[in-house]
């Protein structure tokens, strides 16, 4: 099933052991439900939010942002390399260059981007 999304969060529906969850995705909290059909987890994720905002509005404290707008990445060195090197020739640092690099790829429609992968 692909990711359901509800208010900029994003959630995955896995089937374990005769039952569907759904886990919000991309946090530091722990959002899970359950359900029983696949056409209930929209809802599911939807109370799960609801009550996340609700918790954290009444205990006082933000909700944590699903992205926060940097992440590491792990990639061979020569990759490193050659991507450094291009990113100089094209006048950008290595960071403009892969946010560009990675503005690209999203912007594709998604059968070009599973095509790809």
């Amino acid at each position: 099933m692909q990711p359901l999304s509800y208010k900029g969060y994003q959630a995955s529906v896995e089937f374990e052991d005769g039952t569907l969850f759904v886990k919000v995705l991309h946090l530091d909290d722990l959002l899970i439900g359950e359900c029983d059909a696949a056409s209930d987890a929209p809802k599911v994720l939807e109370d799960l939010v609801e009550a996340y905002l609700a918790d954290c509005a009444e205990a006082g404290r933000e909700p944590s942002k699903p992205f926060k707008g940097s992440f590491n990445i792990r990639i061979p060195p020569e990759l490193h390399r050659k991507a450094a090197m291009r990113a100089a020739e094209s006048g950008l640092s290595l960071n403009g260059w892969v946010q560009q690099a990675v503005e690209e790829k999203v912007e594709k429609p998604a059968a070009d981007v599973s095509a790809a992968a």
